[in-house]
């Protein structure tokens, strides 16, 4: 475990000083969720989205979600080109554990994201959103295991794929379903009946609808306890995948 342990924070530390370098990458990725916050966000201030909510309170978990969602499911394009290049397979010649060769990139993801849902919090207060700090605390831990989900999983995928072109497509036909049925927007309580129907298939909604009520202050109830259940399996999920996946690919 302790080798386990180093190994990871080798490789973090190598794909950490690179995203430092680039301010691009760091701040490239809240440009979506700050744009629906700063042109959609005004549009639903008067709407009675939610009982005893602000549309502050419905857009930003929801953003903060989407930051997740689709931030780190573009995490594997990195290693197809480092695979193309002969990068990894250098790197699995080296003495590191393959294993932390995967958690040391989705620890960097992770971090990264949590990064950019902090300035997206503090745009998002300065906008109007008033939210108990508890509350924006529990938001972020939901971000970090999504993100830590979904690029487990872009990483597992990328690893089968051989060019960007095949990559690109393939998460784009997932991520735009999952963000429309998971009510990142608009709660999906909102819809008919059988979209509401629907979206519940979809994990995304109930770590969704927990952010939501997190950021009211409601930390009891329901949906958190649904939200909390499906995010830690979803995470665990994949992460036990994207290990199986990284450590038989090119054995």
């Amino acid at each position: 475990m302790h080798v386990l342990a180093a190994d990871t924070a080798l490789v973090f530390g190598r794909y950490a000083r690179q995203t430092l370098r680039s301010r691009f990458q760091m701040l490239f990725g809240i440009l979506m969720p700050l744009l629906y916050l700063v042109f959609f966000g005004p549009l639903l201030r008067d709407l009675p989205l939610a009982a005893d909510a602000s549309s502050w309170q419905v857009l930003v978990p929801g953003l903060l979600m989407m930051l997740g969602l689709f931030s780190a499911s573009f995490a594997g394009f990195g290693i197809i080109v480092e695979k193309n290049l002969g990068v990894l397979d250098r790197m699995r010649a080296t003495p590191v554990s393959r294993l932390a060769l995967l958690l040391g990139r989705v620890l960097r993801d992770a971090l990264l994201l949590l990064f950019q849902a902090v300035l997206l919090v503090v745009a998002a207060v300065a906008m109007g959103l008033r939210a108990p700090l508890p509350g924006v605390l529990i938001g972020l831990v939901f971000v970090a295991l999504l993100s830590t989900a979904m690029a487990s999983l872009s990483y597992a995928f990328a690893l089968r794929v051989r060019t960007p072109q095949e990559f690109g497509p393939v998460v784009n036909a997932v991520t735009l379903p999952s963000m429309l049925l998971s009510g990142l927007m608009l709660p999906m309580a909102l819809a008919p009946g059988w979209l509401d129907a629907l979206s519940r298939a979809v994990p995304y909604r109930y770590v969704v609808d927990a952010v939501r009520a997190a950021f009211t202050g409601e930390y009891a109830g329901t949906e958190m306890l649904w939200g909390a259940l499906v995010a830690a399996a979803f995470a665990a999920g994949a992460v036990t995948l994207g290990t199986r996946v990284f450590r038989g690919a090119g054995a």
